[in-house]
């Protein structure tokens, strides 16, 4: 399978995303932004996922319509503590995907990434996970994550971040 690297341009995301950048906002205001741009990279990111119909009983009459299927459960794995922001806008978005923490940091001589916590639910394999972390540099946290969380055994691994 090929990675895919999708840039969303959204402009209300570029909006928000500059006026997170202003020096002048506030630490209140940095933290509601950033929950409002979650909303709408977790629309995009949560696009494909699949549907089933079910019967539902309207004020004129029984209908089949579409609903998340229950089969594709969904956990999102923050990257601590930067994740958290994003974490909490997707769980706006999807309450019921649980939720997983992997602590890591770089030691500041050898630059290796370190996992201090590790933290998913049992039932991982049959989940689709979203990685979050809001920014990407080098790359190097993000790979020791998603290379963690593949030992685990998630459906699927997707990684959300805002800036890159």
């Amino acid at each position: 399978m090929t990675p895919e690297v999708h840039i969303i341009p959204h402009p209300l995301i570029q909006h928000k995303l500059t006026l997170m950048r202003d020096r002048d906002t506030s630490t209140a205001k940095f933290r509601a932004l950033l929950r409002e741009i979650s909303l709408l990279m977790g629309y995009e990111v949560t696009r494909d996922l699949p549907l089933k119909q079910k019967t539902i009983a309207t004020p004129m009459e029984t209908a089949q319509a579409p609903v998340l299927a229950a089969d594709k459960k969904m956990v999102v794995v923050a990257i601590m503590r930067a994740g958290q922001g994003i974490l909490d806008g997707l769980l706006e978005l999807v309450p019921s995907a649980r939720v997983g923490h992997i602590g890591l940091y770089r030691d500041p001589r050898t630059m290796a990434v370190i996992e201090y916590y590790f933290k998913l639910p049992e039932d991982i394999a049959e989940r689709d996970a979203i990685v979050v972390d809001p920014m990407l540099a080098t790359g190097n946290t993000a790979i020791a994550a998603v290379n963690r969380l593949k030992q685990a055994g998630p459906g699927t691994i997707r990684f959300l971040c805002l800036l890159a």
